[in-house]
This record gives C-alpha cells, sequence and structure tokens, in this order.
C-alpha cells in the first residue's frame, strides 16, 4: 500500500508537464526546417533551402559541413539516413556503412591481443561510406548538383572560425594525434606550444579536404559538359573518389600507417537503398533501419511498452522508470546477440524479434518489484515457425560473463539470482569504478551527430551520419579522416553470432535515424548522438510526445534515463571494458528523493547527471495548421533554422 501511494504521489508531481517552459526556444517555420549538430552546418542547410533546393539537398550540405567541421564525424566516416518521398508516400532507407577490409578476420586482432577491434588509428576502419551515401541520396532524390550543395562545405574548407567544442577535442586527443602524420599536419596548428591544437575563433584551413572536394566537383562539371545528365555527373564524382585518384591516395595513406584497407575494397563498396523496418505503436507507423543498426532495439522496446499503460504510471514516476529499465534491458540483450550486417547472414531472427506476441512474452518476463540483473536473450524463432540455430550459445549466455574466474566470451556462467550474481562478480567494486571511469561514459555516450530537414513539398529527412571523430587518423593527402566503425564488430559467436567481424561485412552500428508517420503522413522525424544511448533518448523522447503530449522541444530536453546494463558497442579492446552493468541506472539530477529510495530498493545502483536526454534534434510535422516544428536539445551544440 505504502508503495502505491508513492507511485501515485510521484506520478502527480509531473501532471503539470505540458506547462513546463523550454531552455530553448522551439523553432517554427511554413516552408522548411534544418536542424544539425552545429550552428553553422545548419547555416549551410538554409543556404541551400534559400537557393530553391529540397529537404535532400539541404540535409546533404549540413552532412558535407558537420563533415568538414569535425562534428564528432568526418568524410572517411558513415551515413544512415530515413527518407520520406511525397512522391511515392513511402520511407525508403539508405545504408552507406562502410565495410572490413581485405585481411580483417578474428584471426588477425586476437594474434595482436585484442578481445575487440582497436578504437582509434587505421586498424580500425571500415571503408568509407559518407561521400557515396551522400551522393547516392543526392543523385536519386535531390535537385542541386554536387557543386551547388557542397559549395557551404568547401568554404569551410578554406577556412573557417573553429568552435572551442572541437579546438579542444583535438588538443585532448593530440597524443593520439602525434602519431599520425598527415593528422598532425592538418590539427596540430601549433606545432611544439603548450597547447598545439587551434585556439577558439582561430580561422582553420584543411587544403588538402577542399583538394578532395574539388576534385569531386570537377569530375561532376566535367561529366556535365559531356552532356551527362544531373545523376550522372554526380555519380561521376561518386566514381572518381572510389575508384580514381582520390581513392588511390586515400589507401596509400592508409596503407602507409598500417591500415588494411586496399583500392578493391574501395572499389567493390556501394550504398544500398533499403525497406526499413518498422511497428504500429498506438496507432503510429515508426520507422527504423535494420538490424544493422541497434535501431530494432526501439521498435522491440515499443511492441512491449504497449502492453502497459504508461500515461496511468505518470512521467518519470518510479513504475514507469523500472517498467523502461526492464524493457530496455531485454531489448539490448536481443540487440547485442541477434543484431547484424542481415546481407551475410540467412538466419535472420529480426521478423521474430518483431513479432506482437513475442513482445507479450518478454512482457510478461518483467519482474514487477526488482531489477532483473540475469535478463537475457530470447528465443524469437518459433515466432516466425523456426528452430534457432544458435541455442548452444544461448545456453552459454544465460547470465553474463563471471569476472572473478577471468573468463573469456564463449564461458558465460548462468546468474538467475541477481543477489548472488551482484555478490559473486563484486559488482559493487564495478560500480565504484564506473562512478570515477570517465572514459566508460565516453564509450557510452561516444558521441556522432545528427541531421534533419523538411519542407513545404512534403520531403522529409533523417541523418545520423558518424565515423572518423577527433582523434582521427587521415588517409594521406586526402583530408579525410578514417572511419573507426571497426570496433563495433565482435571476434567470438558467443557475443554474437551474427556480428563476427569478416571482410566486406558491415558492423552493427549504434547510429539510429527514426521517423515516424501518422494516417499515412510524416508525423516525427528525430535522432540523436550518443553511441548506446541513441535509441534509449529516441525511445523516451517518442514516447514524450505521444504518451505524454510534450511539444517537440520539450521533449528534446525532458529528463530522459540511461541503463548500462548492455554490451558496450565501442570502446576498449578487453572484454572488462565492454561489460553488462546490471542495475546502472542514470538519473537526472532532479530526480525527487522518493523516487530514488524507491529504486535503490528495488535493486538499483544509481548515479545522476543534470542533462540525461541527449542531443536530441527532430521535426514535428503540425497537420492541423500545416506548419513545421523544429527541435534542438539544451544538451550541447545542436541547432535548427526554420522558415
Amino acid at each position: 500500500m505504502r508503495h502505491l501511494f508513492l507511485w501515485l504521489a510521484v506520478s502527480l508531481m509531473w501532471t503539470g508537464l505540458q506547462a513546463q517552459q523550454t531552455q530553448k526556444p522551439p523553432l517554427h517555420g511554413k516552408n522548411w526546417m534544418a536542424v544539425t549538430g552545429k550552428p553553422l552546418a545548419a547555416t549551410a542547410g538554409a543556404m541551400i533551402f534559400q537557393r530553391g533546393g529540397n529537404a535532400v539537398d539541404a540535409a546533404c550540405a549540413m552532412l558535407a559541413a558537420t563533415c568538414t567541421m569535425w562534428d564528432v564525424l568526418s568524410w572517411g566516416g558513415e551515413t544512415q539516413a530515413l527518407i520520406y518521398n511525397p512522391k511515392t508516400g513511402k520511407v525508403i532507407a539508405i545504408n552507406a556503412l562502410g565495410v572490413a577490409p581485405t585481411g580483417a578476420t578474428p584471426e588477425f586482432f586476437k594474434s595482436k591481443g585484442y578481445d575487440f577491434p582497436p578504437e582509434y588509428g587505421p586498424l580500425a576502419a571500415v571503408t568509407p561510406g559518407t561521400a557515396g551515401g551522400l551522393c547516392y541520396m543526392l543523385a536519386q532524390y535531390g535537385t542541386m548538383s554536387l557543386k551547388e550543395v557542397l559549395a557551404p562545405a568547401m568554404d569551410m574548407a578554406s577556412g573557417y572560425p573553429i568552435e572551442a567544442q572541437t579546438a579542444n577535442s583535438i588538443e585532448r586527443g593530440k597524443k593520439y594525434i602525434q602519431q599520425w602524420p598527415y593528422s598532425k599536419a592538418v590539427f596540430l596548428t601549433h606545432p611544439g606550444e603548450k597547447r598545439e591544437a587551434p585556439e577558439a575563433g582561430e580561422m582553420f584551413v584543411q587544403k588538402d579536404l577542399l583538394a578532395t572536394l574539388s576534385k569531386m566537383v570537377e569530375a561532376e562539371q566535367e561529366a556535365l559538359k559531356k552532356h551527362k545528365s544531373r545523376k550522372e555527373a554526380i555519380m561521376a564524382a561518386y566514381d572518381r573518389f572510389y575508384k580514381g585518384d582520390i581513392a588511390k591516395e586515400f589507401v596509400r595513406g592508409c596503407q602507409e600507417q598500417g591500415g588494411l584497407i586496399t583500392l578493391e575494397d574501395l572499389a567493390r563498396w556501394k550504398p544500398i537503398e533499403e525497406t526499413p523496418l518498422h511497428v504500429n505503436y498506438r496507432g503510429i507507423e515508426v520507422y527504423k533501419l535494420q538490424e544493422w543498426t541497434q535501431g530494432p532495439m526501439l521498435l522491440q522496446s515499443l511492441n512491449i511498452l504497449e502492453n502497459f499503460d504508461l500515461k496511468a504510471m505518470g512521467y518519470n514516476s518510479p513504475q514507469y522508470i523500472h517498467t523502461l529499465y526492464q524493457t530496455m534491458n531485454l531489448t539490448f540483450a536481443d540487440r547485442d546477440f541477434y543484431y547484424g550486417d542481415p546481407y551475410f547472414n540467412k538466419n535472420r531472427a529480426i521478423e521474430g524479434l518483431l513479432h506482437k506476441d513475442y513482445a507479450k512474452a518478454r512482457a510478461r518476463q518483467i519482474l514487477p518489484e526488482r531489477n532483473d540483473a540475469a535478463a537475457g536473450p530470447g528465443d524469437p524463432y518459433p515466432y516466425i515457425g523456426k528452430t534457432n540455430p544458435y541455442l548452444h550459445f544461448l545456453e552459454e549466455r544465460k547470465g553474463y560473463m563471471d569476472t572473478t574466474n577471468g573468463r573469456k566470451p564463449g564461458g558465460f556462467v548462468p546468474k538467475h539470482d541477481a543477489t548472488t550474481f551482484r555478490a559473486e562478480t563484486n559488482m559493487d567494486q564495478l560500480y565504484a569504478q564506473q562512478a570515477a571511469d570517465s572514459a566508460y561514459h565516453d564509450r557510452l555516450w561516444r558521441g556522432t551527430t545528427s541531421v534533419e530537414a523538411a519542407d513545404k513539398d512534403g520531403w522529409v529527412v533523417s541523418v545520423t551520419p558518424s565515423g572518423g571523430w577527433l582523434p582521427a587518423c587521415i588517409a594521406g593527402r586526402t583530408g579525410i579522416g578514417m572511419s573507426q566503425r571497426l570496433q563495433s564488430f565482435v571476434l567470438d559467436s558467443a557475443i554474437c553470432p551474427f556480428n563476427v567481424i569478416a571482410p566486406g561485412k558491415r558492423p552493427r552500428v549504434t547510429l539510429t535515424p527514426s521517423m515516424a508517420l501518422k494516417d499515412g503522413k510524416p508525423f516525427l522525424s528525430f535522432a540523436v548522438q550518443g553511441g548506446d544511448t541513441q535509441d534509449q533518448n529516441l525511445l523516451q523522447f517518442f514516447l514524450n510526445v505521444v504518451d505524454f503530449g510534450m511539444t517537440v522541444q520539450q521533449a528534446t530536453e525532458a529528463a530522459n534515463i540511461n541503463t548500462n546494463q548492455l554490451w558496450l558497442s565501442l570502446g576498449g579492446s578487453k572484454v572488462s571494458d565492454r561489460m553488462p552493468r546490471p542495475g546502472s541506472l542514470l538519473l537526472n539530477s532532479n530526480t525527487p528523493e522518493k523516487t530514488r529510495s524507491m529504486l535503490e530498493g528495488m535493486g538499483y545502483h544509481l548515479s545522476f547527471e543534470q542533462r540525461t536526454s541527449g542531443p536530441i534534434n527532430a521535426i514535428y510535422l503540425d497537420r492541423k495548421h500545416g506548419t513545421l516544428w523544429g527541435g534542438s536539445s539544451n544538451h550541447g551544440e545542436d541547432y535548427g533554422i526554420g522558415w
């Protein structure tokens, strides 16, 4: 009875949430909306809109600008997008993720002492995907030339006033940058001084990158002179990047520094246009990329949460937080075991994972009074009439790894009792380490950027590009930082049989743009940076709008929770760096004391931050008024412009 009273009391504290003021104003527009990770990049999108471009053109311009600004990514990274095409009324997906290069095998990395591929340097690189993804999106769905869309980025490459966030990231990472000659030449503009990185406001010039972008535009313009179509001309620029002199210099610079990427790897790679996955949640169709991303985890979570009355629980009440946390633990356990490149496996589990009956069964597994430290992957195959071919691995993964016996993956020990598990694995020691472990949080929250664009004609674009972040290893004289996405592979099938590294294979990434349709029309477009926290934040953003009636700006700023009961997708090359931390729960600093007390009594170990929403960017399509709402969180430097 006491618990029931506390649920109610905390729930009532949030009933006035809809009237809550935001720290940043919502954006409004009638013609277009451009939102992304940096103010200058949002301006690049606005420039393209003002010159008559559509949302795809503007998204490509923002993508190019953020890459040039090293907004936790570069031109050598990867791009993944959802696009609503008003001409067909369909949402399509763009897979522009690079692949593992020739020679990238489990045996290769194990021979070097790795449990996972490394975080940094040329051996962390997949083939670059962003340049190809941008060219493909622009050619197929844009209206402008590559020359027009790249103009803002090229202007910036010739010199722009660098902001403090990026300049300070360069300084923090200079111990890595100093190891790589081409990176050192670009980033350390004051060699030998106490601060070798640029100062905030200093003009940052990237001559090699400008030359690379100029070569791409040159290829396009030469094709146009030969009376090629707009699409053909853009793809001529694509070919120069992946098969011409740009490719040769990229590969030379990569291999000179110890990387594996070959010319054949670049020439064989292509972006893929796909059909996205989707589920219906309370009458709204929610779209995510396929299971080469973590995106379906959000869809699985919605299927489970559909079985609960979240509104009655109350926003961020103890009951709501517990239900949300337990749901995410189940779906992350499925992500960590069943997700991977669908083009490399015929035994895909995703249809079963998204089955509504599977979600109901998973919902019944949630313990109402305590955290389930042993929550593990389910078995979705019976829901699609198949037998699970990986049951032998599941038997080994019924619990989490016992850290006291030094076992490697493949030696998992069942731990069904949370108290026993916590005692035997000395979780209190792990939690104490986590509280002071900034490296762990960096791996959990490691950023990227997001790009959101919409126009009055109905085009809507959501992009979560990443890769090649600072400290980046630049490939030769291209000015292009190589991706570090290889680290998201595993080397052992017992961790995830779908995501074991192999040449030509895509790693399972955290990158996850989102889109929702209502009554067949665009309703929300949203994305966020933040590694393994991305779909955690996006799930709560979506619920904030749909179940709790928040505006798009309120939802981007609202207090969220994070679970650490998952295998990290990024970071250290040892198992201990990536292990799940059961019961570890991040809350907003403003969480009421009664809520904290109740959650601690349910077996949670709590930590707190002032801002827990993540830097979410979003666009709401207001059908009632025929206008656009933009939301950009108060978390970082993300910014939007509407008209």
